[in-house]
């Protein structure tokens, strides 16, 4: 009996020993068949192999295979030209104990799509909560040329260098796109039909998450104190910090994207300080370790929703800050662009369901500016000065080159005078590219708020019917609304 043991832990041991010193060239999942590479320019193919091993790379559309060498720890990568072919191409990477071939990769735009839930709303919806038009969607759905891969919901309490779960790269097709990202998806299936070029679209998101969850420890550890070693990763994974960017961005570096689309902030909701430092910050930190510029990065501003609290107003629990907060950092993101939800949202439903009509207005920025169609319009109207007038406040705008629009009439505008009450005040578009406000009860006006409040429907408008956001024209902490006021007398 006991030459028998002995005999089966020789062999488990020569077992173990011969696959260790012939271990596969391996690929990270992200590089694989049937996937969407960055046309013109340098791609990064990356792996692990023996220490030191010998790798050759052979492309289809290049005249002599690329050579590569592991270093001693079996990592490898190298760069890789792309062309702006349409064809499918191979790829064959082979070694003394290794051949893979990728096939059916494409080169085009890639994009990288994360937030929370409302990023990772399917086109079939949640329980009780559609997606509009996802059945004309999913019927046409059809399409070789649009590329999906997903990042399935997982956390670290260090950077992975790759994902443990995911669905790979897949054509588009009725049965997979109802289960996919339904931003993600109308983003890519539009911009593929207009620039007719293959088009990539990485899923990575997670319903709840905090901003906090996405950023390196590196970066988040200079606002805050991270120590995930006693940390139970598997609860509220979603808002443990850098535990996100660990499992699902941190292994799809360095994969070349063209740029970025996020919809995220419910979760930082109540904390719109700290929010406009960390969300720069995230994007900065995404930057710097893909190493591929300021790549383009588009987001979405909140929507509005009651949040259990019609009243709020002067506390965080108004989402009119996290909103400015969001506005706020299209000026501290360089290359960026947000897309204004204020005439979308559902008041008791934080999931809007014309997730169509936000990958379009994300798609606007893309094509004016990252794809050069200038004559698209992007940005809706900004509030950008004031003036005493005729018993009120004038207000000018930014990006109305065509002037103001309101399909029914003004709402949401409120003004106050130099005691900090605001008062709710009538609005009306002068000149055509002017809103003016007045209130009977504010003969002093000095300064203006709009859309300042959880729900509301957005009236303001340009005339290709992009919203603007709320706004305020003043930096107050104690101002009050007159109801509030007055109530608590």
């Amino acid at each position: 009996m006991k030459r028998i043991t002995q005999l089966t832990f020789t062999l488990l041991f020569s077992v173990l020993f011969f696959q260790a010193t012939t271990a596969k060239v391996k690929l990270p999942a992200i590089v694989s068949s049937n996937m969407v590479l960055q046309r013109n320019t340098t791609v990064v193919l990356w792996g692990w192999a023996d220490a030191n091993q010998q790798l050759s790379i052979d492309a289809s559309w290049l005249t002599t295979p690329l050579q590569v060498t592991a270093d001693k720890d079996g990592n490898w990568q190298i760069e890789v030209k792309t062309n702006d072919s349409t064809d499918p191409q191979v790829i064959k990477i082979s070694s003394s104990d290794t051949n893979i071939t990728l096939d059916n990769v494409l080169f085009g735009e890639v994009w990288l799509c994360s937030g929370q839930s409302n990023m990772q709303q399917p086109l079939n919806g949640y329980p009780g909560e559609p997606t509009f038009e996802a059945n004309k969607a999913i019927i046409h759905a059809a399409n070789p040329n649009l590329r999906l891969f997903t990042a399935n919901r997982k956390g670290s309490k260090t950077p992975l260098s790759d994902l443990e779960e995911y669905t790979g790269w897949e054509q588009a097709h009725a049965g997979n796109v109802r289960n996919f990202s339904a931003i993600a998806y109308f983003f890519g299936q539009q911009l593929q039909e207009i620039l007719n070029v293959p088009v990539g679209m990485i899923h990575t998101s997670w319903g709840g998450s905090s901003v906090q969850a996405w950023i390196s420890k590196e970066v988040i550890s200079q606002y805050q104190q991270v120590d995930l070693e006693q940390t139970d990763i598997t609860k509220s994974t979603n808002q443990i910090p850098t535990a996100l960017y660990n499992a699902m961005i941190h292994p799809l570096i360095p994969y070349t994207i063209k740029g970025a689309l996020w919809y995220q902030g419910e979760s930082n909701r109540t904390e719109p300080e700290k929010y406009t430092e960390l969300f720069p910050a995230m994007v900065k930190d995404w930057r710097a370790r893909w190493g591929i510029g300021d790549f383009p990065f588009y987001y979405v501003q909140i929507a509005p929703y009651w949040y259990n609290d019609h009243k709020a107003y002067e506390t965080n629990a108004n989402s009119a800050f996290i909103r400015e907060a969001q506005l706020k950092s299209a000026d501290l993101i360089p290359n960026s662009g947000m897309a204004v939800t204020l005439d979308i949202g559902k008041e008791y439903s934080i999931h809007p369901p014309q997730k169509q009509e936000v990958a379009e207005r994300l798609l606007y920025f893309a094509l004016n500016q990252t794809y050069g169609y200038e004559s698209v319009d992007c940005a809706g109207p900004a509030y950008d000065s004031k003036e005493e007038k005729d018993g009120g406040l004038l207000l000018h705008f930014k990006h109305a080159e065509m002037g103001l629009f309101t399909p029914t009439q003004l709402e949401g505008f409120e003004i106050a005078g130099p005691d900090k009450v605001f008062y709710p005040a009538q609005a009306k578009i002068v000149n055509r590219k002017d809103v003016l406000v007045t209130s009977d009860q504010v003969p002093t006006p000095v300064e203006v708020r709009y859309g300042w409040s959880n729900w509301l429907v957005g009236t303001l408008f340009d005339t290709n019917m992009l919203p603007a956001s709320s706004f305020r024209t003043d930096n107050w902490s104690d101002a009050t609304r007159a109801e509030v006021q007055e109530a608590s007398k």
